[in-house]
């Protein structure tokens, strides 16, 4: 069930007074961290927009990211069908885990994840020095440009799969899909909208 303002009343707190709570990057997939939650932080992170715990070690509400900077986001919270554990969808500004990484939960992540990372940097570096970041040189050329190198890229990818290349294949693949990530951040679109594109077709 998704939480809004209106229902937080709803978790079954009768069975323990914390309840566990795993926060999932809303973009990526990867599973960030986890920590817990009684009826006051869960009521914090809502009104903060920002994931808050209680904290056993402080004994005390605890917002994720209060000293090192690096909050959690909320985008949306949901309990699963018992009401006694939650699970929290957030925009991480910055590493997570408190070793400096993006996950307390060290290299456990799909792979397709590392798509939404790469529009992550893609956008970081649209005002960089061209003349140091092959990302900025493209975003500081005409939108045409970006619309060849699709194109292009495309018609490599066809080729190969003609050839039965499998590593070029590959390698083509991986230049289509960074160049079409260039595309849509230069015409104001994300991976997330084209998904969600999908999505609405396959149903």
């Amino acid at each position: 069930m998704k939480l809004t303002p209106e229902n937080l009343t709803s978790l079954d707190f009768n069975k323990m007074s914390l309840i566990p709570a795993i926060v999932q990057d809303a973009q990526s997939g990867v599973i960030l961290m986890q920590g817990f939650m009684d009826q006051a932080a869960l009521d914090a992170t809502f009104e903060k927009g920002l994931v808050t715990f209680y904290s056993r070690s402080k004994q005390r509400l605890w917002t994720k990211g209060e000293e090192s900077g690096n909050v959690l986001k909320l985008v949306s919270a949901y309990t699963d069908c018992d009401r006694d554990s939650l699970l929290l969808l957030a925009n991480p500004a910055g590493p997570t885990c408190h070793l400096g990484t993006q996950s307390c939960f060290a290299d456990a992540r799909p792979a397709i994840s590392f798509l939404s990372e790469l529009e992550r940097v893609i956008c970081e570096r649209k005002d960089a020095d061209p003349e140091q970041s092959y990302t900025a040189s493209l975003f500081a050329k005409d939108l045409s440009r970006s619309c060849q190198k699709v194109g292009e890229e495309g018609v490599e990818v066809a080729l190969a799969a003609m050839k039965q290349d499998q590593l070029e294949l590959r390698n083509e693949s991986a230049d289509l899909l960074y160049h079409l990530i260039v595309l849509l951040q230069r015409s104001g679109l994300s991976l997330e909208q084209v998904v969600e594109t999908l999505s609405e077709r396959h149903k």
